[in-house]
């Protein structure tokens, strides 16, 4: 396999999975949620092996160590190879947060809120209308 030496910083938080696409990668960059060393840097920017991120993707802060270079993406189980993950423990309340989210689902409890079409016929017939 071709050993590389550099490969742009967009590609490379791609390909390790950080982001969801390439494109969404560069606007976060550009943004300012990827910073080396505490300075914003652009998406063109190359990276080494040793060089440390902070990483905000929406979900969590990264901070992360590049360990290998990826330039294609692959499975989420091969890509931790790749970086070493120095994110700071999150707290139980931030733990639990993002957690949250997935029991929430959109729709309303049942028999909480609005009455369905039916109960609101049983209670106009109760009530003689």
């Amino acid at each position: 396999m071709n050993e590389l030496q550099k490969i742009r910083i967009d590609k490379y938080l791609w390909a390790i999975r950080l982001f969801k696409t390439r494109s969404l990668a560069t606007r976060a960059i550009e943004a300012g949620d990827v910073t080396c060393f505490g300075e914003k840097i652009k998406a063109s920017r190359t990276t080494k092996v040793g060089e440390q991120f902070e990483v905000y993707n929406g979900a969590r802060d990264w901070v992360i160590q590049v360990t290998a270079l990826l330039d294609k993406r692959v499975g989420a189980a091969l890509a931790v190879q790749y970086y070493k993950d120095l994110s700071p423990e999150p707290d139980k309340k931030e733990k639990l947060l993002p957690e949250s989210f997935f029991f929430y689902t959109g729709k309303r409890r049942s028999k909480i809120g609005r009455p369905t079409k039916k109960s609101r016929r049983d209670l106009d017939t109760f009530k003689g209308k």
